[in-house]
């Protein structure tokens, strides 16, 4: 099978297409066909340093992940072949989604929403997943809360904009001017453009932050909250600051999620959650995938076609 795998760290002519053995399920696993691949930050992340993935014989890239069961190992119930799927395989090991053939665990893959393209869903696990796990199993956002998305029109922040409308909230979103109308047809009630104001300045009695930024970001967040509001931090432990004022602080790391994939395709089916695909490449073009993202200029996501 055709895959993208890394030669050595480095940069994004580090990727490279290469012939590998198509893989087998074994128990309790199912054989994927994939259609199409998204592409995340994570991706670039470890293919410049390794991180703290756990990788296998060949590095192979990528986790997002939209296609067809080609074949089921022992055990399998919930999947058949034929079967339209999408999903996060194995995070934060390596799934080596960039490939034709991905193998993964079975619960780590859902039906694939039905009003989605292979392309739509491949946006959708990872970002969908994080937008989730954040806003509703960490925050657990109620009716009438007002939330704040950062970076809201980027591959996790115009996902958490429509699952935190999806669940009743007053949806705010930072974002550049130029973004707003985007943010607004997704579900957004009101948009900063962080470039002319501080958003501190324009927001404030805030139930939830969801800041996929860090740094000086998080710590400037938690001046928004009301007393017994909480914020969500996404780059890393260390950007969580010191909860203070009555208000909790915490990070979440995205993990494959069965159920989590499942409430995202109810949302998918029933019009309320919609992916962004701001471009589409073909599989060999990975390097030119990551060289895009790497810009930070992305609104919504970049997916990878494969058949």
């Amino acid at each position: 099978m055709r895959a993208v795998v890394v030669e050595q760290w480095g940069g994004p002519e580090q990727l490279v297409e290469r012939e590998l053995a198509r893989p087998e399920p074994g128990l309790n696993e199912v054989l994927v066909r994939v259609h199409a691949a998204g592409v995340n930050p994570v991706d670039w992340k470890t293919r410049a340093s390794g991180g703290l993935i756990e990788w296998g014989d060949v590095p192979a890239v990528g986790w997002d992940v939209s296609g067809t069961v080609a074949a089921v190992g022992p055990g399998v119930g919930v999947h058949r072949p034929g079967d339209e799927v999408y999903g996060m395989p194995l995070f934060p090991r390596q799934a080596g989604a960039y490939a034709e053939y991905v193998v993964a665990p079975a619960r780590h893959l859902a039906p694939k929403p039905t009003n989605l393209t292979h392309v739509e869903a491949a946006a959708l696990p990872l970002a969908g997943l994080t937008a989730w796990q954040a806003l509703v199993d960490a925050a657990d956002v109620r009716p009438g809360e007002r939330v704040l998305v950062h970076a809201a029109a980027g591959g996790v922040g115009h996902l958490a904009v429509q699952i935190a409308k999806a669940r009743g909230a007053h949806v705010i979103g930072t974002a550049s001017a130029g973004k707003h109308g985007l943010l607004r047809e997704l579900g957004a009630d009101q948009v900063v453009d962080y470039r002319a104001v501080r958003f501190e300045d324009a927001v404030s009695d805030v139930d939830v932050v969801l800041d996929g930024l860090g740094g000086e970001i998080a710590e400037r967040s938690l001046a928004v909250l009301r007393p017994g509001g909480r914020l969500i931090t996404l780059p890393g432990p260390d950007d969580v600051p010191a909860a203070r004022d009555g208000v909790r602080a915490d990070w979440v790391l995205v993990e494959p999620d069965h159920l989590g994939l499942r409430e995202l395709t109810a949302l998918a089916d029933r019009g309320a959650l919609r992916p962004v695909v701001e471009t589409v490449l073909p599989l060999g073009q990975a390097a030119k995938a990551h060289e895009l993202g790497e810009r930070g200029r992305t609104t919504g996501k970049i997916v990878l076609t494969v058949v």
